[in-house]
C-alpha cells in the first residue's frame, strides 16, 4: 500500500470500514462510479479508460510524497473491498481548509446513501482535524441531491452560503450549497 508523507496513519477506522491511501487497483471502479453520477460532479463529460491511467499515473503518483499535497484521495473500504473514494480537496496549508469530496459504489445509494456518507465524514474528519490539525472542513454540493443536506448538518455541519445559479445543469441554473464546520481541537 502507498503512503502519504503528510500523513502519520495511513489507515483510519471505524468498525468494518476505513479510509487507506487511494489505492491503484480501484481505479476502474472509480471511473466507473464517477461516469455514473456525472452530474453532481465537476466533471464535464465521461472519463475514458486513459484518462483514468493518466490521472493516477501523473497527478495521483505525485500526491504521496509531497509535503503539502493539494489533495489526499483515499479508497473507502468495506472490510478491505472498495466501495468509495473521496477526500480532501482544494487544500489550503496557509488558511488551514479543505473541501470534502466523496462518491460511493452507486449500487451501493438507493439502501446506504446515508449509512456510507455518515462513516465518510467521521473518518475524514479523523485525518483532517486530528492528523493534520486543519481548522476549517467544507463541502460544495450542486444543488441536485438535497437528501445529502440532511446528512452533513447531522455530523456537524453549518450552511454557510448559497452561491445562486452557480452551475448549469439538465438546461437550467442550479445553486451550490456549501456547508462547514470548524475544529474545535484545533491547535496553533
Amino acid at each position: 500500500m502507498k503512503s502519504y508523507t503528510v500523513l502519520k496513519n495511513q489507515k483510519f477506522s471505524v468498525g468494518e470500514y476505513a479510509l487507506v491511501p487511494i489505492r491503484y487497483e480501484d481505479r476502474m471502479d472509480i471511473l466507473k462510479w464517477r461516469n455514473e453520477q456525472i452530474y453532481h460532479l465537476r466533471q464535464n463529460k465521461p472519463l475514458t479508460e486513459k484518462n483514468q491511467e493518466d490521472y493516477f499515473n501523473n497527478v495521483v503518483a505525485k500526491l504521496f510524497e509531497q509535503e503539502q499535497p493539494t489533495q489526499l484521495l483515499f479508497s473507502y473500504l468495506e472490510n478491505d473491498k472498495c466501495i468509495g473514494y473521496g477526500g480532501l480537496v482544494h487544500i489550503n496549508w496557509v488558511d488551514k481548509n479543505a473541501e470534502i469530496s466523496f462518491i460511493m459504489n452507486t449500487e451501493l445509494e438507493p439502501l446506504f446513501f446515508t449509512k456510507h456518507w455518515t462513516t465518510f465524514l467521521k473518518l475524514i474528519e479523523q485525518i483532517a482535524f486530528r492528523e493534520l490539525n486543519l481548522y476549517k472542513l467544507c463541502t460544495y454540493a450542486f444543488d441536485v441531491r438535497p437528501h445529502i443536506y440532511q446528512i452533513i448538518e447531522n455530523a456537524g455541519f453549518t450552511k454557510e452560503a448559497t452561491l445562486k445559479e452557480q452551475c448549469f445543469f439538465n438546461g437550467e441554473f442550479k445553486d451550490v450549497i456549501i456547508h462547514c464546520k470548524f475544529n474545535t481541537l484545533y491547535k496553533l
